[in-house]
């Protein structure tokens, strides 16, 4: 068994371009983390190919911070122990809608429902001028693919070269992991490959990510440092962590081993 590293922790999203949380276990299933992106901040100004309003745009989004009301059933498929003794292949029931129900936190303090138009209306300025509507859908509403994985000796090897130690959530990955190799920008060498990451899930890994400016804003301050993105896109193809699809559905917690199976 050739085990090459760890997981380090497990994140989602609820709200795409909003805050992430970080989670003790989540299960991935063929459409990404359970939760993850399933509402967007739909813009009707946007271009159609990519047509949310985003922190690019408005960079305290990532100040809002979206929740589940019932966290504990927001996590795990409620019949999942049942599915997995009927043996494989058996697909988990997805979380109802009034399991993945969403409250956001704006950054005064206030809570409201995702649907609230109070929301949207506070997101509204000039750099959102069209219409903005509240987007929701059970396949995770990511840019690409439906897991994203990043080393942290990859960040770590970014924040040397700029001089700047850089928080990982800059990042917005579902999976950060520590790999054996020592080596900053390791996951590359898994493009094409299968990874099983914790006893079951199951991923190929179909290519490296092309990052944009959102690296660029610090998570807390909402300082932006060019010479982030910039030293990638001269350095490394404008391009640090990797994409993968799932393969086999299953459960992932900070900590599972991860082992490279072709």
């Amino acid at each position: 068994m050739n085990v090459v590293g760890r997981v380090e922790s497990v994140w989602r999203y609820p709200v795409k371009s909003m805050r992430g949380e970080m989670l003790p276990e989540a299960y991935v299933s063929f459409s990404g983390v359970l939760g993850d992106r399933l509402y967007a901040v739909h813009n009707s100004a946007a271009p159609t190919a990519f047509p949310y309003l985003t922190a690019r745009a408005r960079p305290d989004m990532l100040r809002y911070r979206p929740f589940f009301r019932e966290p504990a059933r927001s996590v795990l498929p409620s019949n999942l122990a049942e599915a997995e003794a009927r043996g494989p292949g058996i697909t988990p029931l997805f979380p109802g809608f009034e399991d993945l129900a969403v409250d956001v936190e704006t950054p005064s303090g206030e809570i409201l429902g995702v649907d609230d138009d109070r929301l949207l209306g506070a997101l509204t300025d000039e750099s959102s001028p069209g219409a903005l509507t509240m987007r929701r859908s059970d396949r995770a509403i990511t840019d690409c693919r439906p897991l994203s994985l990043l080393a942290t000796r990859t960040i770590d090897g970014i924040g040397r070269a700029v001089g700047v130690r850089l928080d990982k959530r800059r990042f917005r990955e579902n999976l950060y992991v520590d790999l054996n190799s020592g080596e900053s920008f390791a996951e590359d060498a898994f493009v094409g490959r299968r990874l099983r990451i914790g006893p079951k899930l199951t991923v190929h890994v179909l290519e490296r990510d092309i990052r944009c400016r959102m690296i660029n804003l610090d998570p807390e301050s909402l300082e932006e440092n060019p010479d982030i993105l910039q030293y990638i896109a001269k350095n490394h193809d404008n391009r640090a962590g990797v994409y993968a699809a799932v393969l086999v559905e299953g459960l992932v917690r900070p900590g599972d081993e991860i082992v490279l199976e072709d």
